[in-house]
């Protein structure tokens, strides 16, 4: 596996302890609601529709999310997959209940499957929550995080997440400015993502694919094919 791009280390590696600390209130209180204009309960609901027993964490967050939606079963099996190993580190602490797995990988590359902590075709769920906006490249790039989803779910399995859009959604002043300075300082990459690129993306891939827009957020949910092959 080649190693990520700078571009790629550069992006995740804002998130040290004290942005962490922060990030809570900060994104997913005021900027959600005030500048996305998506309040959290919108993605705490994604989660709620979607979530199984076996369920995979890309870019893995706080573990906001993880840590207050209801798993269909008491003991899921939860794997956490993030480049940035302090990331990792605060999400497991905080879903440590669950005892999850943790993987350090750059979810823009082939994940390590079949290495006895992710299997192909096994889970219930995976989950890319205000993930794809933070990613470089165009939607032709950022697709490897579908593929690696499709790899990882077992037929039938849902994927399931959000991420802001500059295009073909609703972005008011204060998005766009904010947006423009993300994007400059490397936060975001998120310049040409347009709601029609992630239709056709998720296209390619899944069935059953459903696409809200609150504010300039999608939300989007899909399943995996039961017979069909995916890619």
């Amino acid at each position: 596996m080649s190693p990520p791009p700078e571009e790629v280390i550069a992006g995740q590696a804002v998130y040290n302890r004290l942005v962490l600390a922060g990030y809570d209130g900060f994104v997913l209180g005021f900027s959600c609601s005030l500048v996305w204009r998506c309040a959290k309960r919108h993605m705490l609901d994604n989660y709620q529709r979607n979530i199984g027993g076996r369920h995979v964490e890309f870019g893995t967050g706080t573990a906001y999310f993880l840590d207050r939606c209801g798993f269909p079963t008491v003991t899921p099996e939860l794997t956490l997959v993030d480049l940035n190993p302090t990331v990792l580190r605060v999400s497991a602490t905080r879903v440590a209940r669950y005892q999850p797995a943790v993987v350090q990988a750059d979810v823009l590359q082939p994940l390590p499957f079949d290495d006895d902590t992710l299997r192909t075709g096994h889970y219930d769920s995976v989950g890319a929550n205000f993930l794809l906006h933070c990613l470089p490249g165009s939607w032709s790039d950022k697709a490897a995080v579908f593929d690696n989803a499709a790899a990882a779910l077992r037929p039938g399995g849902r994927v399931f997440g959000s991420t802001i859009l500059s295009s073909g959604v609703p972005v008011n002043v204060p998005a766009r400015r904010l947006m423009k300075v993300y994007n400059a300082r490397g936060i975001f990459h998120n310049a040409d993502d347009d709601l029609a690129g992630l239709r056709w993306q998720l296209d390619q891939r899944f069935t059953d694919i459903q696409l809200t827009v609150r504010g300039c957020v999608a939300l989007f949910e899909a399943t995996k094919p039961a017979l069909a092959e995916t890619g």
